[in-house]
């Protein structure tokens, strides 16, 4: 997919993995799949790893954007956007249900504060 192209820093090939055992020396070996299955599984992985590192980072940017408001209107009407984008996320087992829960009563946290300062 051409969204992710840009993540993909370590995928090597669909036969296996380039690993790197020491950051210093850069050292690395390929691990190779012995089977047919194996090798769809680690294409799957890594593509799942990709999407759910691509959706988390950018709901991650929502919330760091949404605590950056300073705006109560504005705040207000970005919350459903962010809320559903991390309910999306715990559904789908990106992040957990509790962060998700935690991070929502944060961000309610923050704009209740945002009226009592204006």
């Amino acid at each position: 997919d051409a969204r992710f192209s840009f993540l993909k820093e370590e995928f090597d090939s669909p036969m296996g993995y380039q690993k790197e055992t020491n950051k210093n020396r850069q050292k690395s070996y390929l691990i190779m799949a012995n089977h047919k299955s194996s090798i769809k599984r680690i294409r799957q992985t890594e593509s799942r790893r990709l999407r759910n590192r691509y959706y988390s980072k950018t709901a991650r940017n929502a919330v760091r954007r949404l605590r950056a408001l300073t705006d109560k209107a504005e705040a207000e009407k970005a919350l459903p956007k962010v809320t559903s984008m991390l309910d999306r996320l715990a559904s789908k087992g990106t992040i957990s249900k509790n962060k998700a829960a935690n991070l929502k009563s944060s961000m309610a946290c923050h704009i209740n504060k945002l009226a009592a300062n204006a």
